[in-house]
């Protein structure tokens, strides 16, 4: 049974950015298989972001794939106004990225696959740098691992049962730069 399978096209309501299109092989016995692998990641540029790869036969067919995986993989992130609450480092494999958060109007610096990630979450003013492999997939894979680490303030209190107030002083003196 060889059946196709077609994908609807998905509403535009979220902010969708192609970060990497690879050509892949797999060796079977008459030689190499070629297939494409797209990376994108989805957003709705207001504390929600997803990754998602789709591998297919051609780029359209996979680009769908990555589409469909983005938005079901969809996750909330903490944000604090513009910018992120704490300092963070997320690591998958080979790969470490630092988030800082930045004070308004410094703007999103960082490259490639991080920018892509931040920018579709909503985070408009963020300091960042890849500390260790630079593989476009585990680099977009750590700064959704480092998203994820975030925790806002409100968030610690309640883990912690203490009010808000009581975190302020410690918050404000371990979050300046």
């Amino acid at each position: 049974m060889n059946r196709k399978r077609s994908y609807k096209p998905v509403e535009k309501e979220y902010d969708e950015r192609v970060v990497d299109i690879a050509r892949v092989a797999k060796v079977v016995k008459g030689g190499r298989k070629f297939h494409f692998r797209v990376t994108i990641v989805a957003g709705d540029n207001n504390g929600r972001v997803g990754v998602g790869t789709g591998k297919a036969g051609s780029v359209p067919d996979a680009i769908g794939k990555a589409t469909k995986k983005a938005h079901n993989n969809m996750r909330k992130v903490s944000l604090s106004g513009t910018t992120i609450p704490h300092k963070v480092i997320g690591k998958v494999g080979g790969a470490e990225v630092l988030l800082k958060p930045a004070s308004p109007g410094t703007g999103v610096v960082a490259g490639g696959g991080v920018r892509a990630v931040v920018e579709a979450a909503g985070v408009r003013d963020i300091l960042t740098k890849s500390l260790g492999s630079a593989n476009v997939l585990n680099v977009v894979k750590a700064t959704m691992d480092g998203l994820d680490q975030l925790k806002s303030p409100q968030d610690l209190a309640a883990m912690r049962g203490k009010p808000v107030k009581e975190l302020e002083p410690f918050w404000e003196r371990n979050n300046n730069g």
